[in-house]
C-alpha cells in the first residue's frame, strides 16, 4: 500500500465500506463515496484505483458479495433476502454476479460442504464476519522461535505416547480415567485420549486447507488400532510442524482463516490457531502421562517441554 495522503484516503474510504456492512446495503453511487472522503469522484476513482489495485465500486461490490456468501453458508436465511441485503433488485441479478464471482449459483454453494468466500483482493482487504472487515497486517508478525519448539514437543510427545500405548494390552487401553475436566473431555480413556490428540491435527490441517472434516461424533465409542494412529499421527504431525514452521517464516500468525469446518463457518487467527491447540493437547497429555504411570509405563517424565525446547535443534 502506498504512503502518505493515497494511504490516509484508502483506510477513510476502507471506514466508511465497512460502516455499510452491520445491516442490508444501502444505495449509494461513486458521487456519495467521493464526497464521504472529501474528493472530487475523479480523483477519488484514481486514488482508490491506484491504491487497492479495483475500483472503488468494484472493491465494495466484492466485499458484500463476501458478505453474500459467508450469510449463505451460516445463516437459514432466503437466497432472495440475501440478495437484497447485497444490494441486487432482484434474484437474477444476484445469481448471475455470484456466479460469476464463485463459479456456481447461490443454491449450489450453500450445498458444498467447505468453502473460503474470499475472492481475489489486490488490497488484501476481505470481509470479516459477523460485520467488519479483514486488513492485511501493516508488518509481519512473528512469532517467538519457541512457539514453535512447543508445538514440534507436542507432536514428538503425542507420537511417543502412541508408542507407548502400542505395549499396553486393550483393556488397560481402554480403562476410564477417572480424573477429568468437565466440558472437555467425558468418559476419557489412554486409547481416547491418544485418537484425540491425533484428529486435533487432522482437523486444523483440514480446516486451514479448506478440506472438509467429519469431527468425531461426540460420546461415540474409541476402537481406532495403535497401528492406525501411529501411521495418521506421522503424517499428520510432520505436517502439522511444517504448517507452524512455516507461518513462522513468513510472519503471519495475526493473518486470519475460515474455519469452514464449524457450523457455522467462523474467522480465527493462525496464532490463535496454534495457541488452541498447545492449551488443550496440554491437558490431554497431562492425563496421558498420570495414566501412564497408573499402567507402569514411566519413561516419559512429566511430558515437561522444558529441556525440549531448551535443546538446540
Amino acid at each position: 500500500m502506498q504512503s502518505g495522503g493515497m494511504a490516509d484516503v484508502f483506510e477513510e474510504f476502507v471506514a466508511v465500506v465497512a460502516e455499510g456492512l452491520a445491516g442490508p446495503c444501502e444505495a449509494v453511487n461513486g458521487a456519495d463515496l467521493a464526497g464521504r472522503v472529501h474528493l472530487s469522484r475523479f480523483h477519488f476513482d484514481r486514488v482508490i484505483g491506484a491504491v487497492a489495485g479495483e475500483s472503488p465500486f468494484a472493491f465494495r461490490r466484492r466485499l458484500l458479495l463476501e458478505r453474500a456468501a459467508y450469510r449463505l453458508l451460516a445463516d437459514q436465511v432466503a437466497v432472495l433476502d440475501v440478495a437484497v441485503e447485497a444490494g441486487y433488485g432482484s434474484h437474477e441479478a444476484f445469481t448471475r454476479a455470484f456466479a460469476r464471482a464463485y463459479g456456481m449459483s447461490p443454491r449450489e454453494w450453500r450445498r458444498e460442504a467447505s468453502r473460503v468466500f474470499f475472492l481475489k483482493a489486490p488490497s488484501g482487504v476481505h470481509f470479516q464476519p459477523p460485520a467488519g472487515l479483514r486488513l492485511p497486517a501493516r508488518e509481519e508478525v512473528r512469532g517467538m522461535d519457541v512457539l514453535v519448539r512447543m508445538v514440534e514437543h507436542h507432536v514428538w510427545l503425542t507420537g511417543e505416547m502412541i508408542e507407548r500405548g502400542g505395549r499396553l494390552d486393550a483393556a488397560t487401553l481402554d480403562r476410564p480415567i477417572e480424573l477429568s475436566v468437565e466440558g472437555i473431555d467425558d468418559d476419557i480413556s489412554i486409547r481416547y485420549l491418544l485418537d484425540r490428540l491425533v484428529w486435533q491435527e487432522e482437523m486444523w490441517l483440514a480446516s486451514v486447507e479448506d478440506r472438509p472434516f467429519q469431527v468425531p461424533e461426540c460420546g461415540r465409542q474409541v476402537v481406532t488400532p495403535i497401528s492406525e494412529l501411529r501411521v495418521r499421527h506421522a503424517e499428520a504431525g510432520s505436517r502439522f510442524v511444517a504448517l507452524v514452521n512455516q507461518l513462522n517464516e513468513d510472519g503471519r500468525f495475526d493473518e486470519s482463516f475460515v474455519d469452514t469446518t464449524c457450523e457455522p463457518p467462523r474467522v480465527f487467527t493462525y496464532g490463535g490457531m496454534v495457541a488452541h491447540v498447545l492449551t488443550f493437547a496440554a491437558h490431554r497429555r497431562s492425563l496421558l502421562i498420570g495414566a501412564f504411570y497408573t499402567a507402569g509405563i514411566t519413561d516419559l517424565g512429566f511430558g515437561d517441554p522444558m529441556h525440549f525446547v531448551a535443546e538446540a535443534k
